[in-house]
Parts: structure tokens; sequence; C-alpha cells
């Protein structure tokens, strides 16, 4: 007899086991910590006793950070030994040394590592943030350079500017901390994703997504779904001379990852730990209530059609059940973090786990993620380097989530419960005034699906020193990840009550092999500093899925081996390959004058035969005006001027666009069948992008630093899928077509307004523009109408045309209302060419017009630091101006009377609707069943997409806590999103992605969530 497991049974018990062990492990490693760097200080402070007799000389001193306050904990160490001592709460120490030639080495988790020769009896040591360190040396291109030898367009984050929001993905951090960086954030729902343009669009219907590379490693266009807190530094690259090195990856920028990795000295712990209470923000969506519900039904001019039917009596007004407040809930997201950091000069390690878990504002929605992470980095001599690593990830989701369509749309006016307490069966609902709705609780009492999947990223790097100017550094990179999930329906639901209940399972795996053989150059010749790398770089992955539908379920039971019938099978196959042949070079002329050149040369899979190689190049140059003899001005530290030029490339988002193709879903009478589905094109090449920009880096007083960008963008060999006739039987053919031009402007400025021992206060701001514009087409093609991304039948159109922007909205255009009689209009075309009004939406619909894009003028973001001696407040915010927003979530809830099926939405702030002759209104009269076609696509509903939204506010104190060991304790309470300032009628101005695109089409949205932080962060 087979064996089934309901919902309930052993593994689902086993899984809430695992995750309260982990939890209990977490604890136990702190409690562990603390225990093992006590009794380590006490070996330590024996070893130093011990070895006096020894040293001839001591060397006090004191270490501070750049405010002056003293840093504890820091580890002082002799170098070239395990020698060493610990400053003490006031940032003091006392080491005995050998001899006046003998070099101290600071560490401090966080801080730059730095060396000072013990030569003085006393010694006053300032340690700077490991993030300014990184604004000195910058990850870009397979290389370092120094930040004054940079010659592109690049902006670089340390881990505190990013880790600052309470969210598992790095992708919804950025917003508004990067120049030029437009992000859209994904949502609510726990585990969304936001979507990212940098520079604007250069492509109409491929991927905005930028690249990103991980510890070296290209790993696609995500986050890989990597821990945040392991992030060191976040370098976005923009221009043609940061990105042109990546080749046919990096037309969309790219974004540069470097994980936290062990430093010398002795173990530092750390661990931190937040926990978020969130709630809804539902914008300026608000539906009606019960009695203004009523109230717009009673003042429909022909209330007379539904006045004598059984639902319409005065008690109706008076009946107001609270859809919202039945499904939602006060969520809670909970995050923590533990990483050990720790080694001596010939073997260092790094290793964190990471426990995320949020249960849904909506509910019934439960999303879990796990993260572990070790790396090390063994030098057995001189010239070898040995750096393993690997991270694993496990993410999984319940979903019995209640249907946030139905909290919008259900009537007040219709209860889930009957009198009795039991809830309302499937439609038709005779005790509803909708009787055609569908009571989805009765579905959730069964209802659910679940999904897991594991990421496994794994490194083999090692480096050869063969001089002290030339090495060669090997990645090797494999990952592998897997993704299954099942969705039951019960037969008692009226989703599975026709099949007698329904399971469909999904399995789908992938791996992708990364490597990339490097030389790397780096010498200095009097004056002339040059860096170079030239490489081999290959890069394969390899993916298939499966799936499985069957029917004929008993009830509650959760495996296909009981089903009654296998409905479905289904499955696919999917490679790709892409190798480069690269290599970059930097110059730099006695620190005054810079240049960079760089060349790439890609094959891939996905082109065809007789243009599978593209060449890509850069070239820029720079000056630092600040180091030439005849520039006196003193308050000026840093004056820098920057050009570049360059090239980039795009590939398909289809796998074999190049191939002549047949589709083997169809079948005759149970034989397989084939029928051709598409044309090769053996010419198919790269989609092409050519920039050119200048930039200006300046400082005054040390205390402001300016970034000022200019670019221009333009793509061309658009890949496009053309149309064929349909008598052919292949209805398109991709094709090399078509040109975009982006153009844009960005600065960024830095301002220290107080720096003082005590009290320090710096703001930070950023704005960017970009204006993109369709250049040419194919053929004599002078406009092509496609829809909005979106996938809902009779939402907007958008227009492609010469001289207009990639997202112009193509639609009906309003003429608002008709004051006499208020009846809806719109404007057509009359036969002389003018454009009047009409009532018909029929005969304007034939006229349509662009009329305003979703890009925005400009956005951006700005925020501020203050620290008062061990008091911090941070605040951040980002903002958009411009750029219209197609509302389509109004066609359904601001109807006019068209839909009685469903609740309406108030009127919002500055509108009104029409009632008597004279009046001017921004609403036309309401009609129950409405036919005046008033609520159909048109411009009606674009509203502006401007917005000032408030990413964080924190404030923390920072407290040293010495007889237990620990080098700092920091509490602090944060708020998360609190407010949006904008006049937007929907529930938020940042449209999450349709289709996993940004199509700025707003629907029915999962809101974003409000959240009231407490966390901890703990250094041992």
């Amino acid at each position: 007899m087979k064996k089934v497991f309901t919902k309930k049974s052993r593994a689902f018990r086993m899984h809430s086991v695992l995750e309260k062990s982990l939890k209990t492990t977490l604890f136990s490693l702190l409690v562990l910590s603390i225990q093992g760097a006590s009794a380590a200080s006490i070996s330590e402070n024996a070893l130093n006793e011990t070895s006096l007799l020894a040293f001839q000389k001591v060397v006090k001193g004191k270490v501070t950070d750049e405010k002056g306050n003293p840093i504890p904990g820091v580890n002082v160490i002799i170098k070239g030994s395990k020698t060493g001592v610990q400053t003490d709460m006031d940032g003091g120490f006392a080491i005995e040394v050998p001899n006046a030639s003998t070099i101290l080495v600071f560490s401090f988790l966080g801080m730059q590592e730095i060396e000072v020769p013990a030569g003085n009896s006393t010694l006053n040591v300032t340690m700077k943030e490991a993030g300014q360190q990184m604004d000195e040396v910058v990850v870009v291109g397979y290389s370092k350079v120094k930040k004054e030898s940079l010659t592109g367009s690049l902006q670089t984050l340390d881990n505190k500017k990013i880790v600052d929001v309470t969210t598992p993905n790095v992708e919804n951090m950025l917003a508004g901390k990067a120049t030029g960086v437009f992000v859209n954030t994904g949502g609510g729902q726990p585990g969304s994703q936001a979507k990212i343009i940098i520079r604007g669009r250069t492509t109409v219907n491929g991927s905005t997504d930028p690249l990103w590379v991980i510890d070296g490693v290209i790993v696609g266009n995500s986050s890989a779904n990597m821990n945040p807190s392991d992030i060191e530094t976040l370098t976005v690259l923009k221009d043609a001379a940061s990105t042109a090195v990546y080749g046919s990856q990096g037309a969309n920028g790219v974004i540069v990852v470097t994980t936290k990795s062990g430093k010398a000295g002795k173990a530092t712990i750390n661990f931190t730990a937040k926990t978020a209470l969130t709630s809804l923000n539902n914008g300026n969506f608000k539906i009606m209530n019960g009695a203004e519900l009523y109230d717009l039904y009673d003042s429909f001019a022909n209330k007379q059609d539904f006045q004598n039917v059984w639902w319409w009596t005065p008690e109706l007004r008076n009946k107001n059940y609270d859809w919202w407040d039945n499904a939602t809930q006060t969520g809670i997201a909970e995050d923590y973090n533990l990483s050990i950091s720790g080694g001596g000069d010939n073997f260092k390690s790094y290793a964190s786990l990471n426990v995320y878990d949020e249960t849904g504002a909506v509910k019934g929605y439960e999303y879990k993620k796990y993260n572990g992470l070790l790396k090390f980095e063994y030098k057995p001599n001189s010239w070898f380097t040995f750096k393993p690593m690997a991270n694993i990830t496990k993410e999984t989701t319940f979903d019995q989530q209640h249907s946030v369509g139905a909290l919008y749309g259900n009537m007040p006016w219709d209860s889930p419960y009957l009198e009795d307490g039991t809830l309302v069966g499937n439609a038709p609902n005779p005790t509803w005034v909708n009787t055609t709705g569908s009571n989805y609780l009765y579905d959730l009492q069964w209802n659910y699906g679940e999904s897991e999947s594991y990421t496994v990223r794994t490194n083999l790097d090692f480096d050869i020193k063969f001089t002290s100017w030339l090495t060669f550094s090997s990645v090797n990179n494999y990952i592998f990840g897997n993704y299954n999930s099942t969705y039951y329906s019960d037969p008692r639901s009226s989703a599975g009550e026709a099949v007698k209940g329904r399971i469909e399972d999904y399995f789908s795996t992938y791996n992708r092999l990364y490597t990339n053989q490097l030389f790397k150059f780096n010498k200095s010749f009097g004056r002339h500093d040059i860096n170079a790398v030239a490489g081999y770089e290959w890069n394969e992955y390899n993916s298939k899925y499966s799936t499985g539908v069957a029917t004929g379920i008993p009830p509650g039971i959760i495996v296909p081996d009981a089903a009654a019938v296998p409905e479905k099978v289904g499955g696919n196959r999917s490679q790709w390959a892409v190798q480069s042949l690269l290599t970059n070079v930097n110059y730099s002329f006695d620190n005054r004058y810079l240049a960079q050149v760089s060349f790439r040369r890609d094959g891939a899979s996905n082109f065809g035969k007789n243009a599978q190689y593209g060449n890509f190049f850069s070239v820029s140059g720079g000056w630092n005006i600040h180091k030439e003899a005849f520039f006196h001005a003193d308050y000026i530290n840093n004056l820098k001027l920057r050009a570049s030029y360059g090239s980039v490339g795009n590939r398909p988002n289809s796998l074999y666009p190049h191939l002549p193709l047949y589709s083997f879903s169809q079948s005759y009478n149970e034989n397989p069948g084939a029928l051709i589905s598409q044309l090769a094109n053996p010419d198919l090449s790269w989609e092409k992008t050519y920039t050119g920009g200048v930039g200006v880096d300046v400082s005054f007083f040390n205390r402001v630093n300016i970034t000022l960008d200019y670019y221009n963008k333009n793509t061309s060999g658009l890949l496009y899928r053309v149309p064929l006739p349909g008598v052919i039987g292949v209805t398109s053919i991709w094709r090399n077509v078509g040109a975009v031009n982006n153009k844009g402007f960005e600065a960024s400025v830095n301002v220290d307004i107080i720096k003082t021992d005590n009290l320090r206060w710096s703001v930070d701001a950023n704005i960017g523009t970009n204006k993109n514009k369709v250049t040419s087409l194919y053929g004599d093609k002078q406009e092509i109408i496609v829809g909005d991304g979106s996938g809902i039948a009779g939402s907007a159109n958008k227009l492609l045309k010469p001289g207009n922007d990639v997202d112009s909205w193509y639609l009906t255009e309003w003429a608002g209302v008709d004051p006499e009689n208020g009846k809806p209009q719109w404007y057509t075309t009359n036969t002389a060419g003018e454009r009047v009004k009409t009532y018909s939406y029929g005969d304007a619909s034939k006229f349509k017009k662009v009329i305003g894009a979703y890009t925005p003028d400009f956005f951006g973001g700005f925020s501020t630091n203050l620290n008062y001696k061990n008091f911090d407040f941070a605040a951040i915010f980002s903002y958009s101006v411009g750029g219209e927003i197609y509302n389509y979530a109004r066609a359904e809830f601001d109807s006019d009377g068209a839909y009685t099926d469903r609740n309406q939405m108030n009127l919002h702030s500055g509108w009104s609707r029409w009632e008597k002759p004279g009046d001017i209104a921004t609403h036309p009269q309401a009609l129950y069943n409405n036919p005046s076609n008033s609520n159909k696509a048109s411009s009606r509903f674009l509203e502006t997409g401007t917005y000032l939204k408030m990413r964080s506010i924190t404030f923390g104190y920072n407290m040293p806590i010495e007889r237990l060991h620990i080098s700092n304790l920091r509490l602090y309470i944060a708020g998360e999103n609190l407010f949006t300032i904008t006049h937007y009628s929907g529930v938020d101005p940042e449209i999450p992605p349709a289709n996993n695109q940004i199509t700025g089409v707003a629907t029915q949205v999962y809101p974003s969530t409000r959240k009231i932080v407490l966390g901890l962060n703990l250094t041992l």
C-alpha cells in the first residue's frame, strides 16, 4: 500500500523542529563566543606577562577614529609575530617591543588596517573606516584602482550605507542612494524584489537589469540571494570606461559587490538582531465602507433600475463588513546575523550565518531565508594564495494568503459568514448583493501553495605572485540551484471542485560554471604607474524543469500518488554559453594625467553563425588639476576632469533566436507532430550601445565633495521580433532593427557640516535625469503600437516612434466632463484635421495620440547622519519628479457605476462628481451599469508619478561593556517607509514590476509596508 501524507504530516513537523533548532544554535553560538572571548583574553594576557622580561622598551598610546572617539578592542600586534594586546575602554594600550625598528599592526573589524613604526614611546593612532579605505582603492573591472586614478563614472557604497532597511534582498536597499540608479521596489509581500535601471532604458523590449558581479564572479542579473550583511562594499559602474570590460553583459550597467573577508588578528565576533513590526501602507487609495457605497448608489440618476430588488433597503447602509481588517495583521520580520572573522598573516577566515523570517501583513503568507557563508584565505608561502569560498542559501514560502484583489473588490454589504457563523460557499451566493461573487475564505480552508529553493555558490580561487608587479589570478566558480513548488486545490473548493481536486508540482534545477584566468600587472616607473589585466573568461548555464498536474484527489491528501487522473506533464531544457578575451590598462603620469583603455571580444551561443562574436572597447582620460604646479587654490582639495567613450553590448532575452525552430506542442491521434515556429537568422548580431561622457569631481575645504556627470548613449541594432505576414505560418522573426538614444545628467554632493570630537553632522544628496527617445525603427516603419507590458486586456498602449520616449503612452484623449449634462467627453479628429470633443468613445479611440510618458523628469535621494558622543541618528529619503503612471485600477474602482459587482474608491483630494448643470467636475454623472464607456482606457487615468518617500530613520546608542569583553553594543530603533508624499491616487507611486518588467501600469497591487524596527549590534 502506498504511503501518503497530509498537510499536518511528520514532514511539516520536522521542518518546524529544524527551524527551532537553527535558532537555538544561533543563540548557543553567541553565548559560547562570549565565553570564548573571555578565555582567549585571559590566555593572551598570561602570554604577554610571561614574555615581558624579554622586551626592553614599552610603547604606550591611544587609538581613536577620525572623530576623535576612542576605539576599544583594537588588536595591536607586533608584525611578524603573534604577540599583541588590545586597547582598553579609552582606546589606550601599552606593549613592550624588542627595538625601535619594530612595526606595530593595528586592526579592527570595519576599520582600515594600518602599520605604525614603534620608534616613539608614545603613539597617537587614528584609524579610518573600511569604507573610506575602499574610497581610496576601488574594486572595478577585474582589478583594484586608486580612486584618484579613476577615469570612469562609478559610485561606491559601504556596508553601513546599504544595510539600513529590513529586507532579504540587496536590490531593495539601493533606492535613493546611488546617482542615476532608478529603483522600483517590489511591493510589500515578503521576499519581493525590486527592479533597477541604470542611466535609462537602452532597449525597447529586452531586459533592463544590470549585471551583478560578486567577488569577481559574474552571477547574472540579480544579487543571487546573497545575505546583505555580508557585503563589504557595493560599486555601481555606469559609463563605458567602467563597463566596457564586461562587454556584452554590461549594457545595462554593472554592480560589483565585494563580500567581507577575514582580518588578521584576534577573532572578532559580530552579532546583529532586529525585529520589525510591519503594517500595510495603502497610500491614497481608499475603498468605500458600507455607508459610502450606499450613498453612491443612492446618487445614481437611474436609481429606479434597482430600487425594487430585494437587497436595496435602508438597512443596507448599516451593513459594513471590513474585508480589509479581516485579512490584514501586524506582520513580523526577524533578521539575525552572526559572523566570525580573524586569522594571522598566513591564514584568514570569515564565517557568517543569517536567518530572515517574515510573516506577511496580509494574513496567510510566510517567507523564510537561511544563508551561510564561509571564506578562507590561506597563504602557505609568499607567492601563493589559496581562497576557497562557499555560500549556501535556502528560501521557503508558505502561501495561504488572503486575496489582495478581494480586499479591494469585495463589497462591504457582503459578509463571508452566514448568521450561524459558517462560511458562505462559492458563487453563486444568493445571500450576497453581488450574487456572482466568490468567497475566497471558503477555498482558503484547504487550498495552499508552498515552495522551496536552494542555491549553492562555491569558489575555488587562487593567486600566484610571480614578481612584485606580476600576478596570475584564477577565479573558478560553480553555482547550483534548485526550486520546487506545490499548489494544492481541494475537491471541496471552487478551484478544485470540477476536477475533484488538483495537485500541481513543479521542479527546476540549474547550474552555472564560471571561470576567468587573469594576468595582473601593477608597476611604477618613476612618475609612471601602470595597472593592467589580461585574460580569458568562460560562462556556461544549464537548466531544466518539469511539471506535473494530477486531479481526482481525496480531501487533504497532498501527494500525486493518490490522484485518479494524471492530467498533464511538461518540461524543458535550456543552455547558453559565453566566452571572452579581455584586457584593461590604466595609466597614470605623476598622478596628474590619467588614461584607460579596455578591449573585450565576446562569443555567445545565442547569435547567428555569421555574427557570433562581438568586439567592445572603451577609452577614457582624466586630469587631476589640483596636482598641477600652477594650481594655488588651497581651499580646493581635489579637482578632476574626466572623459570617456566606448561600447557595450546586449544579448536577446531568447536563447535560440538565430535558429530555425519547430514546436512539438501539437499532436494528432496521440501521435506527436511538429510545426515550424521560428525562422532562422544567421546574421542576427549584437545590440550595441556607444556611450560618451564627461565628468568633474571637486572637493572644498575637506568638507564638501561634488561629482557631476553628463552622458550620451546611442543603442543601435536593437534586438526585436519583427512581424511577418501570417500566411507563412510564422508571425515574427528576430532581427537587428531600430535605435534608441539616452541622454542624462547626474550630480551628487556630500557635505560634512560639523566635524568635531564629540559632534559630527553630514548630509548627502543626489539627483539624476534621463531623457530617452526612439531614433529609428525598421524598414519604412514610422511607428509601432505595442502593449504596456502589464498583460491586462483593455489596458493602455505605448507607441514606439522616432523622437518619442520609449515609454510613451498612446491613448484616447480625455476631454473632461460636459458641465451642462455631466456626460464624459473625449477628443477626436474631424475631416478638417481639427481636434474636437465627442461623446462617443468609439469615435475618439480611432484617433489616439501620444500623451505623456512613464519616464520621470528627474529622481534621486538625500540623507543625513548625525553623531553626538555615543548617540547616532540617520535619515534617508528618495524622490521622483514627473512621469505619468497609468492607474488601471481606477478603471475598476472609479468606474462611475459601470461595475456593480465590486466596491468603489472614494474620490481623491481635489476630485468632484457632476451632480447638476453648471458643475465643473472631474468625474461624470454616476449611473447604475453606466453604459457611457467613461472607464475605458484613456488619458483620464494618467496620473503624476511625483513622490517623496521616507526610506528609513534611525536613532541608536553605542556603549562598550568591558567587563563582558564586549567591544561595542549598539541599540537602536528605526522606522522604515513611514510616509510618502504624493498626489497619486493609487496605493504606491512606485509601481511593482509586471512580467519581470517595469511597465508604469498600476493594478491591484500588494501595498508596501511600514516597519518599526528594534535592533542591536554586538561586537566582541
